[in-house]
């Protein structure tokens, strides 16, 4: 979605004024200090929550919808600015994407069973306070998205956001009390501190008044909130492979895995990180790749180069993740023509550049001798994370052998990734994925436990 230099400058100017608010003195609009009193001041904030009919739960998130929306641009900008990664537009696209399609108060449901004995609810009610930690890739989305869910089950949250998204991650926690303010809720809904660190993080993990955490993150985050002896959601890290057989429409296919791939210059966990494909097909693939899907096919030496510099001293370089493929090849001394999508080629699967998780649109191509090869490939590919995988196949059967062996939470079929997200598919939308806890992708109702409420030998009116 392309910026006109005016409409930047008026964002400039925007965000400017309204950083004022994020340098407010703390305990303004959720900002503090200390960890203790962001959440102290959440637990007195869900106290009013939690006797707040759904109604009036939902007043507030419809007003959190719409300040997302006015704010897309801003935070987008805002986020690509502060860590360097991503791009503009599809940040825009991704905020809006959280304003329409993330469950709210919707998502609750009751159980009832009615018989001869009386009758048996089972509600959903809230945990209270959550603690969130949420990371520099999709910083404002998973805030927003988060906050929207867990005050819809009742509850308030606080964060303890990337240190490399604070100034994004603290102006989306003033829009989200603001709007909560505007619609005659209570302050600090959720709350975070002015520099969150490992130690804020231990704070909040810690604290007895927080009995569930939500990670979105990479492993180490995750591990970290499962040893916490809290109950945990964690959404790890994922290495999604896109497999790609003899009856697929490989134009299409090439399409659709190119388009997922580059969204927000790979950021997204479930963007496509590399590809297998059977050997009939491979050459036909990379054709249309590379002459209509504006890849840039590496040579040997570049991708030995490339190695070099995105995986350097064996380690991923956070300069590059996030990176535009053309910005990607000026760093090894290529100067690709401004079309250029995606950095493209072919090698095994052991190769780092495609059994890493790397973040950023470069898609190496590894060819499989038949169906079954293909699938065991990207088993060993995805590496056991049970986040996400793609097919672009006609055959229902490969389709099914593929999704019983992968046994990923999320499956694309004969789409770009993110139709997993609601983004030109159905269903919602969420950024915290819980792959490796089992709850899948969270909304309103992960966020609540389950009541059983019992009426013995009355209320059947049968």
């Amino acid at each position: 979605m392309p910026i006109s230099e005016s409409m930047v400058q008026d964002i400039v100017q925007e965000v400017m004024a309204k950083m004022q608010i994020a340098e407010a003195p703390a305990g303004k609009h959720g900002i503090f200090k200390d960890m203790n009193e962001a959440i102290e001041a959440a637990k007195a904030s869900q106290k009013i929550v939690r006797k707040m009919s759904l109604d009036q739960r939902e007043k507030i998130i419809t007003c959190i919808r719409r300040k997302t929306k006015e704010n897309a641009e801003i935070l987008a900008r805002m986020g690509v600015d502060e860590t360097g990664m991503g791009n503009v537009g599809d940040k825009i696209l991704k905020h809006h994407l959280v304003a329409d399609k993330t469950p709210g108060t919707e998502d609750l449901s009751t159980t009832a069973w009615s018989g001869d004995r009386g009758l048996t609810l089972i509600e959903m009610g809230p945990f209270g306070v959550i603690g969130a930690i949420t990371p520099c890739t999709n910083p404002s989305e998973t805030i927003l998205c988060n906050t929207i869910g867990m005050l819809a089950g009742g509850n308030t949250v606080v964060f303890n956001p990337h240190p490399a998204a604070i100034k994004t991650s603290i102006y989306a926690i003033n829009l989200l009390n603001e709007a909560s303010l505007e619609a005659g809720g209570p302050d600090n809904i959720a709350v975070t501190v002015e520099k969150p660190t490992l130690e804020t993080s231990n704070i909040m993990m810690k604290h007895k008044d927080i009995p569930l955490i939500a990670a979105t993150g990479g492993p180490g985050v995750v591990t970290a909130v499962l040893s916490s002896g809290k109950r945990g959601i964690g959404a790890g890290a994922g290495n999604p492979p896109a497999v790609v057989d003899e009856t697929a429409d490989i134009r299409k296919a090439a399409q659709d895995i190119v388009n997922g791939c580059t969204f927000d210059n790979n950021l997204p966990c479930i963007a496509e990180k590399e590809i297998v494909a059977v050997a009939s097909i491979t050459d036909e693939l990379m054709h249309y790749l590379v002459s209509e899907n504006d890849c840039y096919l590496a040579s040997k030496e570049e991708q030995d180069k490339l190695v070099e510099t995105v995986l350097a001293g064996g380690k991923l370089n956070r300069k590059c993740v996030g990176r535009d493929a053309k910005t990607l090849l000026s760093m090894i001394g290529v100067n690709a023509p401004a079309n250029i999508r995606c950095i493209v080629f072919e090698g095994p699967k052991e190769h780092p550049l495609i059994a890493t998780e790397l973040m950023m649109p470069i898609l190496g191509v590894v060819r499989a001798k038949d169906f079954d090869d293909a699938v065991e490939q990207a088993v060993w590919l995805e590496h056991g994370n049970r986040h996400s995988a793609h097919i672009h196949s006609k055959n229902i059967d490969n389709i099914t052998k593929y999704a019983k062996a992968i046994d990923t939470a999320i499956l694309v079929k004969n789409a770009p990734s993110y139709a997993a997200l609601g983004f030109g598919g159905e269903g919602y939308c969420t950024f915290t994925i819980a792959s490796r806890t089992g709850e899948g992708l969270t909304s309103a109702s992960t966020f609540t436990k389950r009541r059983r409420c019992v009426m013995a030998d009355s209320l059947c009116i049968r």
